[in-house]
């Protein structure tokens, strides 16, 4: 019955030791899209190790779950896992981890139900600042301007997308800055980034007490800003959506001294502003490969008795 423990410890260790070794990387900033690869990989190799954890102990504790789990299996390979030694700490452990599961899937149903009150309040105080004219269909315009006096644009999600801008973003964006905000906002939209920071708030809002997913929750909201800039960049260059974001922030005191909510903005400028020093194509290819193995670990852990015993 050492396999649940082992996979337990296995996931613990990643846990510990994947955002560390994230965090002293260098090529994260420079590869955004890999290191949110490489994030999710972590994270789900961390949940397959609780999930492989659950089924083997609540197959040690309970012989209903032992039948399902190994039906069809020879009698040697169910003997290999010693599920008869399990004792009453498996099912301890089953239903512990079970009831993580539930309440982790009660956060990302929360998470994503307050996200769309916050998008209905939105388009309301949209159609309030900004009514529908006679005869025209609501979301038919991808691109609705207001009136305001600080400069703003925001991607509203839905079924009908539309990029929200003020009349002072307007006046102060020039030239094929307007272009480059609008890609950067479509850029979040096509890579559903929505989804990513779902599902990191609703496993760091569930168990704050667990670093690697209030670091996940955290860098998912850096690199999904770093990945739309370098999407935006592509079309209208790197220095345009750098002066597209001194033009939106400037107003904010973000550049000052003092930390602000928008803290990150800074740094985002003087990367863009930056040469870029990409990673070749052949070490890209080989984090992405590197990271889709990492959840593979503790599936091949969980198998090693059975193939074991059937070798």
């Amino acid at each position: 019955m050492m396999v649940p423990a082992a996979l337990l410890l296995l996931g613990a260790l990643t846990a510990v030791v994947a955002p560390r070794l994230l965090a002293l990387a260098d090529w994260p900033d420079r590869e955004p899209v890999v290191a949110l690869w490489v994030w999710q990989c972590v994270v789900a190799a961390v949940l397959v190790c609780c999930a492989l954890s659950m089924t083997l102990s609540a197959a040690a504790a309970w012989v209903a779950v032992r039948g399902h789990v190994f039906a069809g299996a020879p009698h040697p390979v169910v003997e290999a896992y010693a599920l008869s030694t399990g004792g009453s700490w498996a099912s301890t452990t089953a239903v512990t981890l079970a009831g993580g599961g539930v309440w982790s899937a009660a956060m990302l149903v929360r998470e994503i139900a307050r996200a769309r009150a916050r998008r209905r309040q939105r388009r309301a105080e949209l159609l309030v600042r900004a009514p529908l004219l006679p005869g025209e269909e609501p979301g038919a315009d991808r691109l609705v301007v207001l009136e305001g006096e600080r400069p703003d644009a925001w991607w509203l999600p839905g079924a009908a997308p539309q990029l929200v801008i003020t009349t002072a973003a307007l006046r102060r964006l020039k030239g094929r800055q307007l272009d480059a905000v609008l890609a950067h906002e479509q850029g979040h939209a096509q890579a559903r980034h929505d989804w990513l920071l779902h599902c990191s708030g609703a496993l760091a809002g569930g168990f704050p007490q667990v670093p690697v997913f209030a670091a996940f929750r955290d860098e998912m909201h850096r690199l999904v800003e770093l990945a739309a800039d370098d999407m935006a960049s592509r079309r209208f260059g790197r220095l345009t959506i750098a002066l597209a974001l001194v033009e939106l922030n400037e107003d904010r005191g973000v550049f000052g001294p003092c930390p602000t909510p928008q803290a990150h903005v800074p740094q985002r400028v003087h990367r863009l502003l930056t040469p870029p020093d990409r990673l070749t194509a052949a070490r890209r290819l080989q984090l992405t490969a590197a990271a889709a193995l990492v959840p593979v670990i503790p599936v091949l852990v969980a198998f090693v008795p059975g193939l074991r015993a059937l070798g």
